[in-house]
């Protein structure tokens, strides 16, 4: 059982009613907000594990109540927004400025306790919770299946294109059942058979020549915690027998020992394979093929998750600027469109190189294609469906807010960006609607 002290903003007397109800029956301490300034005072006074907010307020946008939050410089507490279709992206971006997530109306209350127990494991692990895997409703669906595998030891195999991300989803589960735990990892794609089998189930002194000591492997290493075996497909048959043994009988024999250790791990596996074609080609056995695969995730590639895309970019961008130098990149709309348009074969893993091949060269703050792609850039993308008039706009005003976010809303500092005057500047501010509460 976790307890949490939550703030409820919602204005609807069913909604809220029932939602500080469920809290309350779930032994946690509730206040109940109607508007968002007398949530801003309680905000302001009192100490929330939690926050659920709508989106919809009747005095202000919930999203305008988080930026009030955020610019006051105090500590924020980790939010859940309640959302209608149309303020998706909306809640997007709030995603990006550190929400914990956001829920589409209406949602079963158990989804959104879920993540609530997601949020209090990842506190205790000292995460802030916001570590979500992407915003596509394919990765949101993996974030919210996540909370419920965590609560039982079943094996889990995650199955994708390499660079996808599998690794990731691994170690997010892993999280949620205790990131004090051990995660160990081995691919058994990168090892020798007899290398592997040294990795895995370790050896005694003298076991071979150059084993001047003991070593435990990775089943002991793994003790109390998480084992994950990536492209478990490339295991060779005779240590696949091995590695089914020590799952089924949960104890391992060191190389060059002679006595059993019981052995205690949560078992996930990866591949990028098809691993029943495997078993009907013979190449990997179908009782360890059960054994592995008694709960499958997919992690779609990043051609089907295409909202993933900018995501991601913006995740990866922030992320350089805050260990390196400093230097807040923006994307040229062009280096966009390119991004977008791109198959991806290699899949995340392709695009973070991509993009630290591209700070690298850059040589001042706008990344274009050919800064991310070279000569190989994406051709021209099929012609539009807007008007020019309303296409010029509205990606001018998309454009000037990022350039005023990439820069924190500092006008001269975002006019010299883009290298018009700080007068003109306002008067697209003013012209496009661009207000900073809008942001």
């Amino acid at each position: 059982m976790f307890n949490c002290h939550i703030c409820l903003i919602e204005d609807d007397e069913i909604m809220g009613g029932a939602l500080a109800l469920r809290f309350e029956l779930e032994g946690h301490a509730c206040d109940w907000h109607k508007t968002g300034a007398a949530a801003l005072a309680a905000l302001r006074g009192q100490n929330y594990g939690a926050v659920v907010s709508d989106i919809a307020l009747p005095d202000m946008s919930g999203e305008a109540l988080y930026l009030d939050l955020l610019e006051s410089g105090g500590s924020v507490p980790p939010f859940i927004f309640m959302t209608g279709y149309g303020a998706v992206d909306q809640a997007v971006r709030l995603l990006k400025r550190g929400a914990v997530d956001y829920l589409l109306k209406p949602f079963e209350p158990d989804l959104l306790l879920d993540k609530l127990r997601e949020l209090a494991s990842c506190h205790e692990a000292g995460q802030t919770g916001a570590d979500v895997l992407g915003v596509s409703p394919a990765m949101r669906a993996v974030d919210e299946l996540l909370p419920r595998l965590a609560r039982s030891q079943a094996s889990v195999l995650i199955t994708g294109e390499s660079g996808a991300g599998k690794e990731r989803v691994a170690l997010k589960l892993h999280k949620l059942q205790g990131a004090e735990r051990p995660f160990v990892a081995a691919n058994c794609g990168a090892f020798s058979e007899s290398l592997l089998e040294a990795e895995l189930f370790g050896h005694e002194k003298g076991a071979f020549t150059g084993a001047v000591r003991a070593k435990r492997g990775l089943f002991e290493q793994a003790e109390g915690g998480t084992l994950f075996l990536d492209e478990i497909g490339d295991m060779p048959l005779a240590m696949q027998v091995k590695v089914l043994r020590a799952i089924q009988e949960r104890q391992i024999t060191r190389i060059g020992g002679e006595k059993p250790l019981p052995v205690d791990f949560r078992l996930i596996a990866a591949t990028h394979q098809d691993l029943k074609s495997r078993v009907e080609q013979g190449s990997f056995r179908e009782d360890l093929y059960y054994r592995v695969n008694v709960i499958q995730i997919r992690v779609p590639p990043l051609r089907e998750r295409k909202e993933d895309i900018l995501w991601l970019v913006a995740h990866f961008l922030d992320q350089a600027a805050h260990g390196g130098d400093g230097r807040r990149l923006l994307l040229a709309p062009s280096a966009e469109r390119a991004l977008l348009d791109y198959a991806w074969p290699g899949n995340v893993r392709e695009l973070k190189h991509l993009l630290e091949r591209a700070r690298v060269l850059a040589t001042g703050h706008l990344l274009t294609p050919e800064l991310l792609f070279g000569e190989t850039a994406p051709g021209t993308p099929a012609p539009p469906r807007d008007t020019l008039g309303d296409f010029l706009s509205g990606h001018e005003r998309e454009y000037i807010l990022r350039a005023l976010r990439a820069r924190d809303w500092q006008i001269q500092d975002t006019a010299t960006l883009l290298g018009i005057s700080r007068k003109n500047l306002w008067e697209k501010m003013k012209r496009l609607d661009i207000r900073r509460d809008g942001d």
